[in-house]
C-alpha cells in the first residue's frame, strides 16, 4: 500500500535485534516522535537503542496527512473552553516552539507556508469566527479569509512537511550520532528496565514507548483511556487545471487537502462517514471512505487521476488530548495524538528526554498535569 510519500524516497534498512543489548534509553517506536526523541537524547550525552515493529516510519509517522498545526486537537477556543486560558495559551505557544525546532532540525522537508480553515457550513463559519477571536485575544497570529478555497481562516504560522522524508533525516542523523537502530522488531513485553523482544532483550534505565495506534496494544494499561482510529488517504497525478497554493482543512478537520509541490494533491479524511468500522487498527482501505474522498476531488473540481490509496492508524483519547504518562517505574508513554500528532509528537518526544535527563520539563508538566 504505497502512498504519494513513497514516491522518490529512499527509506533506510536496518536489520532486526538478535542480541541483548544495554543502553541508557529504549525508544519503541520509530516515527517523528520516537526519532525526535532519539536525536534529542544522543545530543545530551545518552546511549540510545530504538525498535520498530516494522519499517521505520512505515505507520502513521510516514503515512499521514503532512500537516503541521499549531495547538492540540482542540481547536484553541475548544481548548480555552475545556483547559482554561492560561493553559491553552501555553500549550499552543510550546507547539509553535516545536515547530521552530523542526524546521531547524529538516528544513529541507518542512514548509511554513501558512494553512486554511474552511468553513464547511455557516455553523462552521461561525465556529471559525470563535477560533479567530479566541486567537487575537492571545496574540497569535490569525487572519480571516474569503478565497476561492471559501470562507474561514488563515493561520499563517501553519504549514506543510513530507512525512517520510523528514523521518529519513531523522534517521540519518540519529545513526551518525551513534544510535542503535533495529527495525522488524517487535517489543513483546514492557517492564521497568527491559523490553523484551523476539530475539533480545533489552535493558534501559529509561524506556520510552513512543507508538500510536497501537499504544493500548502493547500497554494495555492505558486500554481504558485510549481507542485506535484508522485515517485513510488518496493521492493524485499532477493537477494542471487546479490551483491550491495553501493546505486546508474543513468540515471541523475531518478532511484535509494540499497540493504538493509536484502538482499532486493529497486528500484525507471521512472518517466519520466510515462510522464505527474506523474504529480499528486494521491497516486498509475501504469503499465507504475511499467513495467519498473520490466525491470530495470532483468537488473540488480536481480532474487528475487517483494514484495511490493508503490507510494508517493512529489513537484516540475520549478526553481529545495527548497521552504523556509514566505508566512504570521510568516507563513513559506518548501518543494518542487524536489526528495532530505530527508537532504534539516531536514536542512530547523531546520532553520526555528532557525529563530523564534533568529530572524536570516544563513541557511535560504542561502537558500531563491537564491529562
Amino acid at each position: 500500500m504505497k502512498t504519494v510519500w513513497d514516491i522518490g524516497a529512499q527509506r533506510p534498512n536496518f536489520v532486526p535485534l538478535q542480541e541483548d543489548r544495554t543502553a541508557d534509553l529504549c525508544v519503541i517506536g520509530l516515527g517523528g516522535s520516537g526519532l525526535t526523541a532519539v536525536n534529542e537524547a544522543l545530543a545530551r550525552g545518552l546511549s540510545v537503542i530504538g525498535i520498530d515493529a516494522g519499517e521505520i516510519a512505515g505507520e502513521a509517522a510516514g503515512r499521514n496527512g503532512g500537516f503541521l498545526l499549531a495547538g492540540i486537537a482542540d481547536f484553541h477556543h475548544d481548548a480555552v473552553a475545556h483547559l482554561g486560558r492560561d493553559k491553552a495559551r501555553a500549550l499552543y505557544q510550546r507547539t509553535l516552539d516545536e515547530m521552530l525546532l523542526m524546521e531547524r532540525a529538516t528544513p529541507a522537508s518542512i514548509r511554513r507556508i501558512g494553512g486554511l480553515r474552511i468553513a464547511f457550513d455557516d455553523d462552521e463559519l461561525l465556529d471559525c469566527q470563535k477560533h479567530f477571536d479566541a486567537l487575537i485575544l492571545d496574540g497569535f497570529p490569525v487572519e480571516m479569509y474569503d478565497g476561492p478555497e471559501g470562507r474561514g481562516i488563515l493561520i499563517p504560522t501553519d504549514g506543510v512537511f513530507h512525512p517520510l522524508n523528514r523521518a529519513i533525516s531523522l534517521v540519518e542523523h540519529a545513526a551518525a550520532g551513534g544510535a542503535e537502530l533495529y527495525a522488524q522488531t517487535r517489543a513483546l513485553t514492557v517492564e521497568s528496565n527491559v523490553v523484551r523482544t523476539p530475539h533480545g532483550r533489552i535493558e534501559a534505565k529509561s524506556i520510552l514507548v513512543a507508538i500510536d495506534g497501537n499504544l493500548s496494544v502493547l500497554l494495555p494499561q492505558l486500554k481504558d483511556d485510549v481507542y485506535p482510529v484508522r485515517l485513510q488517504m488518496l493521492s493524485t497525478a499532477p493537477e494542471t487545471t487546479k490551483r491550491f497554493p495553501l493546505p486546508v482543512y474543513t468540515r471541523s478537520a475531518y478532511d484535509y487537502w494540499q497540493q504538493l509541490p509536484d502538482g499532486r494533491i493529497s486528500i484525507g479524511g471521512g472518517r466519520d462517514v466510515g462510522g464505527v468500522e474506523e474504529n480499528t487498527n486494521e491497516v486498509r482501505i475501504t469503499s465507504t471512505v475511499q467513495n467519498f474522498l473520490d466525491e470530495r476531488i470532483k468537488g473540488l473540481g480536481i480532474t487528475a487521476p487517483v494514484e495511490h490509496r493508503w490507510a494508517a492508524t493512529v489513537s484516540y483519547t475520549k478526553s481529545g488530548l495527548p497521552i504523556a504518562r509514566e505508566v512504570a517505574a521510568d516507563v513513559y508513554a506518548i501518543g494518542a495524538y487524536c489526528g495532530t500528532g505530527n508537532v504534539v509528537g516531536a514536542l512530547l518526544g523531546r520532553a520526555v528526554v528532557e525529563k530523564i535527563s534533568t529530572g524536570k520539563s516544563d513541557v511535560w508538566s504542561d502537558f500531563s498535569e491537564v491529562i
